[in-house]
């Protein structure tokens, strides 16, 4: 992956971002779009790995991965709640890694991020 495509990534990353309680978070139905996941359930069967991998470093999974249900529109007036759940930059780390595909972006990710902080 190119230098230039990790950060037109990282750009459409960071324009998702959202504020929950005060704390900087991304909806994972936006990030599912972001991530090339075509369906939420096999979106959510990664998410639920790398809440496992939370769970098992003994860092609380409810700080970091949190249950929500918003309204979207599905006609012209009508609407209906779906789920979706509120991950803090740590939990989408996570979800990075448990994704097979993603490994390398996450860390060719990271070296971008690394060479955005000595800017």
């Amino acid at each position: 992956m190119k230098e230039n495509e990790i950060k037109h990534l990282f750009k459409q990353f960071e324009s998702i971002a959202c504020e929950y309680n005060n704390v900087e978070c991304w909806s994972a139905r936006k990030l599912q779009k972001l991530l090339d996941y075509a369906e939420w359930r096999n979106f959510c069967k990664t998410i639920d790995k790398a809440k496992e991998s939370c769970k098992n470093a003994n860092i609380s999974v409810l700080e970091h991965f949190v249950d929500v249900n918003k309204m979207v529109q599905i006609g012209s007036s009508a609407e209906k709640a779906v789920d979706d759940i509120f991950l803090t930059r740590y939990a989408y780390y996570l979800v990075c890694l448990k994704t097979a595909l993603l490994l390398i972006f996450c860390q060719q990710l990271a070296l971008v991020l690394k060479n955005l902080q000595q800017i």
